[in-house]
């Protein structure tokens, strides 16, 4: 199954609305709140890989509060 990681960048004191919020969208499996250079990590899972880049195209990147993304897309 494709699988991909994203990396979250949120704006200061958004970071719990983005995390209520990620884990109400289909196609994300875990979400983590982190501390460094990143504050938040998704994990995005679908059918094809086309639908998780929609899913993190059109889901993830556009919720309020989210300043950048760095996606990793796993290899099988």
């Amino acid at each position: 199954m494709p699988k991909a990681f994203v990396l979250m960048n949120a704006e200061l004191g958004s970071e719990d609305s983005i995390v209520n919020e990620l884990k109400k969208l289909d196609g994300v499996k875990e979400v983590y709140q982190v501390y460094g250079v990143y504050d938040i990590v998704a994990q995005v899972e679908a059918n094809t890989m086309e639908r998780v880049k929609e899913t993190i195209t059109w889901k993830l990147r556009k919720l309020n509060g989210v300043k950048s993304t760095l996606t990793m897309i796993v290899m099988d």
